[in-house]
């Protein structure tokens, strides 16, 4: 055995972009590997090759440029997309050179090209140091990762299902929380509210107005588990904040994503006031005797989220709009019942919580697991 560079027996090939292309099989035509079929298995197109880099069945490919540089998978027969490389070395297997740059992907996407997009660096890659077995050493130590990683999936899996039985409990909480209300009068939010507003259009707030650690924008990726988690790259000037003030979150506000998942709601808290609804969201304000932390929660409950994905447009991804939304049914009741209601559901929640905080713990040292079963497989300790 010796230790080598990668470089000194390494190839790169590029993917290109196809000159004709389908979006249906036809004859004479294979699928297009580009990163969404990389990633998730899905073709959604097609090219008779011309101009193009073939790939066959369980070729290496790397991600070369955007968020995943440096990913590496296994492909199916066709042509690569413009993203993707494939790699070969002689004197590995394909397993071999597959798991070693795998355990690389941390310090390949770490490189960055200009404008601070991740980019793979293919000097880096090939500045790489491993340990090059003969064949049957590299099939006994590739067998031994499989055993190990596949320990490692198995309790990933279990951890998965954890976080799903857990999501099933918290709207099982909601569902039982809000029946309590069923004697309750019931009348549409636009009675409790002083305003609904969608975010801004695409006109008022573009690409370029984003900055870094300004004030944040919340779309609805930024809603998770009833709460906003701002992105600092998603946000703008406070001069571009005064121009959108229309849009400001205020305390004991309600935001809540309208397209997508339905039913993804937050209470707007002191931390978050001042920050700008985005435009995939919907602003609520309430009026002042109504709880914002109670009535965020009825919207991401089971009934609430029924009626919306009944009332949602759209096909291909639900959206709301300022009528739909307006008409949600809701209990108008005293704020003690509100308040009542409310303790009941954060002190089930709370357990919740807990849990898959653990859970999301556990998830993370996995991860650090599978690294450290690559490290010490390529450096001869297994």
């Amino acid at each position: 055995m010796e230790l080598i560079e990668l470089g000194s027996i390494l190839k790169i090939e590029k993917g290109k972009k196809p000159v004709n292309q389908a979006t249906e099989p036809k004859d004479g035509y294979l699928p297009y590997v580009d990163i969404d079929a990389f990633e998730n298995g899905v073709i959604k197109k097609y090219t008779d090759g011309n101009r193009c880099t073939p790939c066959d069945n369980g070729d290496i490919l790397i991600v070369c440029d955007g968020s995943r540089s440096g990913l590496v998978g296994k492909a199916i027969k066709g042509y690569i997309g413009s993203t993707l490389a494939k790699i070969s070395a002689p004197g590995l297997s394909n397993d071999y050179l597959y798991y070693f740059v795998q355990g690389k992907y941390a310090l390949l996407n770490t490189r960055k090209k200009g404008t601070g997009t991740p980019h793979l660096d293919p000097e880096m890659l090939k500045k790489q140091k491993l340990i090059v077995p003969d064949l049957i050493e590299q099939e006994r130590i590739v067998a031994q990762i499989e055993e190990m990683f596949s320990q490692l999936d198995a309790g990933v899996e279990t951890l998965k299902k954890t976080k799903a039985q857990l999501a099933v409990y918290r709207q099982a909480v909601l569902k039982e929380a809000f029946s309590s209300y069923r004697e309750a009068k019931t009348v549409e939010i636009a009675e409790i509210v002083d305003d609904i507003r969608i975010g801004p259009f695409g006109t008022m707030l573009h690409r370029s107005d984003y900055i870094s650690n300004g004030i944040p924008v919340i779309n609805p990726q930024h809603i998770k588990g009833g709460k906003v988690i701002s992105s600092p790259s998603v946000s703008i000037s406070k001069e571009k904040a005064t121009e959108l003030s229309a849009y400001m979150l205020k305390t004991n506000d309600i935001i809540m994503g309208r397209r997508g998942e339905m039913g993804r709601s937050a209470a707007i808290t002191d931390m978050e006031n001042g920050w700008i609804c985005g435009t995939g969201s919907i602003l609520f304000r309430l009026k002042p005797e109504f709880d914002s932390v109670f009535y965020a929660q009825l919207l991401s409950s089971p009934d609430v989220v029924h009626y919306l994905e009944e009332h949602a447009t759209g096909t291909t991804m639900k959206n709301l709009n300022e009528d739909i939304v307006q008409h949600i049914p809701v209990p108008f009741i005293t704020a003690e019942f509100q308040k009542e209601i409310t303790l009941n559901i954060e002190s089930k929640m709370s357990v919740c919580d807990s849990l898959e905080q653990t859970v999301d713990a556990t998830l993370q040292q996995a991860e650090s697991m599978r690294q450290s079963i690559l490290k010490q497989a390529f450096e001869g300790c297994i």
